[in-house]
């Protein structure tokens, strides 16, 4: 074995134990059946079933999925809209539009939510003569409004894959365009909308700093809650939410990349 082969194979081990390591241990812990978060004294379910008994979490988890699904159907349509319409334009005004597209994403979170912060509490104050605007509404459109971006670039790809001659085929046989559209195009480019719709699902789930700045007292994500209690003593419960969490974001995108690979054979073909 080469030595630079040797070194690149202990340099990834180490990028995975750092990356890992503390996950793992998370998740050890959840099934801890003491209370200490740091000698583990047995393997046992009671911090699970403590979760499931807490309203305040069971709440928090409520306004989570709610605010997810809303957010990611809503961030699909438009994207998907959107994606079509990019789609048409010219070259040059293609690039434009993409380049404005990006900037949500590469924006730090904490400037996008002190933004959407100003914005909300301006339009409330002046607009609607109520500064306290925050709450539900304004985070469901913050979530849409970072999720965008990433629905539109899911759905471009599968957008280049595919045929317009299909279109043109189906018109000639006497589908008007939107009927062409809904019996033909979606259909070739529902992979990439499913991609979308789960990512969006997945980051509206995961977001915390956003969140935080548009949220108000009234409103309160899993994210939050979690960082609420990490305020006072840690109890193992913390564990197991984690945990919860970390298994579902897992299978979304294990899902996502299943939905890419298939994606990326039809454009293959």
């Amino acid at each position: 074995m080469k030595l630079s082969s040797l070194w690149s194979k202990m340099y990834l081990i180490l990028i995975f134990i750092l990356l890992y390591a503390p996950i793992a241990v998370m998740v050890v812990f959840s099934f801890n059946s003491g209370n200490s978060t740091a000698v583990f004294s047995g393997f046992s379910l009671r911090w699970y079933e403590s979760l499931f008994k807490d309203r305040a979490i069971l709440n928090a988890l409520y306004n989570t999925i709610i605010l997810a699904v809303l957010s990611a159907i809503i961030s699909t349509v438009l994207g998907t809209a959107a994606a079509v319409g990019i789609s048409y334009l010219a070259k040059w005004q293609r690039k434009i539009v993409e380049s404005v597209t990006n900037i949500p994403m590469m924006n730090p979170d904490i400037v996008t939510g002190v933004s959407l912060l100003l914005l909300y509490v301006f339009v409330g104050k002046n607009l609607l003569g109520n500064s306290a605007v925050l709450g539900f509404w304004t985070v469901l459109i913050s979530h849409i409004t970072f999720n965008l971006p990433y629905v539109i670039l899911s759905v471009q790809p599968a957008l280049r894959g595919c045929d317009t001659h299909l279109s043109e085929a189906a018109r000639d046989l006497g589908c008007t365009p939107v009927g062409a559209f809904f019996r033909v195009v979606l259909p070739a480019i529902s992979t990439g909308i499913l991609t979308g719709f789960i990512m969006a699902f997945t980051l509206s789930i995961d977001d915390f700093v956003i969140t935080y700045f548009t949220s108000g007292n009234a409103f309160e994500t899993l994210p939050m809650k979690i960082y609420n209690m990490t305020k006072m003593k840690v109890k193992p419960d913390i564990n197991a939410l984690s945990t919860l969490m970390v298994v579902t974001i897992l299978l979304l995108l294990v899902l996502i990349n299943i939905f890419e690979a298939r994606s990326n054979k039809k454009q293959r073909r």
